[in-house]
């Protein structure tokens, strides 16, 4: 059985990246293979419990950073390896470079800490693919507050989290332009869904 492909979407809150990953599941299934989305913190019960508590309370940032890899470690010997190793593509919202993102440039989390614990809880697995939805903090702020919900810590942060996340994804988008590309999010959604077409077609 041919391994099946990783792919993985990020970005900052407000971006719209979730409106899309249906979308990119579809395309997948157009061309014969089946799709499993996921998301992180989340994937498995003991994952999303832990979900809950990483984005409903405040704690210090290392032992989130080791929550969110506990759930992390669970959700890929449960979900992602299985379903890579059957053969489907795995569609995540989400995996460690939003940890490397958030809690390392966001709250000052060690990037050799968060490297570490990404060698313990997905050893040899990276995505083969890793989307990320780019916009400025305007739009995703005033996505955010149009969206009518009750927001989390995250989404709810300040312009200079925001700034910190953001600059992050783009310079580990510039490190790694083959496996990461950067998605305009301020598009309208036919042209950003043809991008993504152009950037999956090649996996």
């Amino acid at each position: 059985m041919k391994r099946g492909k990783f792919v993985t979407l990020e970005g900052v809150d407000g971006a719209g990246k979730s409106t899309h990953v249906q979308f990119i599941a579809d395309f997948v299934a157009s061309k014969g293979r089946h799709a499993v989305m996921t998301r992180e913190p989340g994937g498995t019960e003991l994952a999303e419990r832990l979900r809950e508590a990483i984005l409903g309370q405040r704690m210090d940032p290392t032992v989130e950073t080791l929550l969110i890899f506990a759930g992390r470690a669970d959700h890929v010997a449960r979900v992602i390896r299985p379903a890579l190793e059957a053969g489907s593509w795995v569609i995540c919202d989400r995996f460690s470079d939003a940890t490397a993102a958030y809690q390392g440039a966001g709250n000052g989390v060690s990037q050799q800490l968060i490297e570490t614990l990404g060698a313990v809880a997905h050893p040899g697995l990276m995505p083969d693919r890793t989307l990320i939805f780019d916009c400025p903090y305007e739009v995703a702020a005033q996505r955010l507050a149009a969206s009518g919900k009750k927001l989390d810590r995250f989404e709810s942060a300040d312009r200079a989290f925001f700034e910190r996340v953001r600059g992050t994804y783009l310079a580990r988008a510039r490190a790694e332009p083959g496996r990461m590309r950067v998605i305009d999010a301020t598009a309208p959604v036919a042209e950003i869904r043809k991008t993504l077409e152009r950037n999956l077609s090649d996996l």
